[in-house]
């Protein structure tokens, strides 16, 4: 079963990467390229045992997303803001959630491996994508996945929003491979995954699992996350999940239902909006949470940490007690880019003059006089931008 995964894995990543590079967030057309930072544009060695074969990582942008204080690959604070506390995380990012502004990040474009914050991900198209009320029936591939599991069993009956609540509460990744087959498949849903990726902007982030898990290519940033982050805080449906302490679930055959427990370790923080966690071998712990102090909504991001001698959650909030320290009147480090418009769906899509212009874009117009006799030529040039979009 692993095999057959891994193949399917590594064929998806093959055609997304096929026809994914694009640029993020273009500066103007005389800045000079950002270099990349050493040793950041792929997941650190050594590779998960699931990393089975080499992909090849994704494309750099050649201007940071979020504008070039995120291209930084160490720390980067507001101008005239006391020093973040120390915490002992690759990288991380807090921003505020409503006007995007970055308060400090640190190496916020590295690529790492998201673990079960991809999770977040998942969530976004699921909700835009599944009826609530329809009844999936478990698998014996559900109960055998990997790592945490809600409790599906085959042969038992659940809602989405049933196997959705596992997803949230106990990072099922039963749960998230029970939602991918009713989605139309694990391929469908690591292309919808990677499509909504592009759309909010992280360019950083590859799935390939649905759930978190290591895969071939696996790839996100504390950039991306925030990302997600804060798309999710804008859906109801998925904080009303996050800020639900016991849920019960559905038992299959002979075994009787459950409650299970909500196990963020932000929850009983004052003001709490969401979170979600994840760890793997490879990946180490991840964390992505929001507070609301105030009125002032912040998120916060950190990656490949670990429990000691410091908990992810107490290093997540010294961060965020940082960022309310802040002044709101505190110059930006960079911006949670906005996601890309939306084309209308019954309108064609023109045709472009080249293979570079493509997807979410904003247009200027350049208008040539032509002719004698007060005839005028309009030619639109079409200067597309690429957001820049990872568990």
């Amino acid at each position: 079963m692993r095999a057959r995964a891994v193949a399917v894995t590594v064929a998806l990543t093959a055609a997304l990467l096929a026809g994914s590079a694009a640029p993020a967030l273009a500066a103007a057309p005389t800045a000079p390229a950002a270099a990349p930072c050493p040793g950041q544009a792929a997941p650190p060695g050594p590779p998960a045992d699931e990393e089975t074969v080499p992909v090849t990582p994704l494309p750099v942008p050649d201007q940071p997303v979020g504008g070039p204080g995120m291209g930084t690959c160490g720390e980067v604070r507001s101008p005239g803001t006391a020093p973040p506390p120390p915490v002992g995380v690759a990288s991380y990012v807090v921003a505020d959630l409503d006007s995007g502004a970055v308060l400090a990040a640190r190496a916020p474009h590295a690529r790492e491996r998201p673990a079960s914050t991809l999770k977040m991900l998942l969530s976004l198209v699921v909700t835009d994508r599944l009826d609530p009320s329809t009844v999936v029936v478990g698998t014996p591939e559900d109960a055998n996945v990997d790592g945490s599991r809600a409790g599906v069993g085959p042969g038992g009956r659940y809602t989405v929003d049933q196997l959705f609540h596992g997803l949230i509460l106990n990072s099922g990744n039963d749960t998230a491979n029970a939602l991918a087959r009713t989605m139309g498949g694990i391929p469908a849903t690591l292309a919808a995954m990677q499509s909504e990726a592009r759309t909010l902007g992280a360019l950083d982030t590859r799935p390939a699992t649905v759930s978190g898990l290591d895969g071939p290519g696996m790839s996100s940033s504390a950039y991306d996350l925030a990302l997600f982050f804060r798309a999710v805080a804008q859906r109801p449906r998925i904080t009303t999940v996050m800020h639900t302490r016991t849920y019960p679930f559905p038992g299959f055959a002979d075994k009787p239902g459950f409650l299970t427990s909500n196990d963020d370790p932000l929850l009983d923080t004052p003001g709490f909006i969401g979170g979600k966690t994840g760890f793997t071998d490879a990946a180490r712990h991840t964390f992505a949470g929001g507070v609301d102090r105030n009125g002032r909504r912040l998120v916060v991001v950190i990656m490949r940490g670990e429990q000691h001698p410091v908990r992810m959650v107490d290093q997540a909030k010294a961060l965020l007690d940082w960022g309310f320290a802040t002044p709101r009147t505190a110059a930006p480090v960079g911006t949670l880019v906005d996601p890309a418009p939306t084309p209308p769906s019954d309108t064609a899509t023109p045709a472009q003059p080249a293979p570079a212009a493509a997807a979410s874009s904003t247009a200027s117009t350049v208008a040539i006089a032509a002719g004698a006799l007060a005839l005028l030529t309009v030619v639109a040039l079409l200067v597309l931008r690429r957001r820049r979009r990872k568990a």
